[in-house]
């Protein structure tokens, strides 16, 4: 790959962890990767994480970031679903700093901000635009991985 900066973007969950990779090149963003690393409902919840910490080691390992951005936690109703979310949070970053890269953290109005221009955008704008910026054909599917790409997207329109 020619010469610029690789960005994995990470939307936490921890029944489905949405990642996303760009490759950045002054202002041009191109597609790498996407998908989601998933759990399996029955499993014990401590083998989730683990399960988590495996596949985010595999993609680190893959991929060899040179930055991470990661979505900062957003408490809804459950805050028992807002705990296991953070657990998963807490096994993301500790693998970005494992891998020695810079960690970005982005609230969901900055997410939006940034790839939209309106930080109120829905999530259908949201898709809209990660396909456009991207030059997708289609929007990304699942949902975690489009969220997960816009990180990634919003990491490249900061300096560092």
């Amino acid at each position: 790959m020619a010469e610029g900066r690789i960005i994995l973007g990470l939307d936490p969950g921890y029944g489905r962890m949405g990642f996303g990779v760009v490759h950045v090149q002054g202002p041009n963003v191109e597609l790498v990767d996407y998908g989601v690393a998933t759990t399996t409902s029955g499993d014990a919840f401590e083998h989730r994480l683990l399960q988590l910490g495996n596949d985010l080691h595999d993609l680190f390992a893959h991929h060899q970031p040179d930055a991470v951005a990661i979505e900062k936690l957003f408490f809804g109703k459950s805050s028992t679903t807002a705990m296991k979310v953070a657990h998963a949070r807490g096994v993301a970053m500790l693998m970005a700093a494992q891998s020695g890269a810079p960690v970005f953290e982005f609230g969901p109005s900055q997410i939006k901000k940034a790839v939209t221009g309106d930080g109120k955008a829905n999530k259908r704008a949201m898709q809209q635009m990660v396909k456009q910026l991207l030059g997708l054909p289609r929007i990304p599917k699942p949902d975690d991985a489009a969220d997960a790409l816009a990180v990634a997207i919003t990491a490249s329109t900061k300096k560092w």
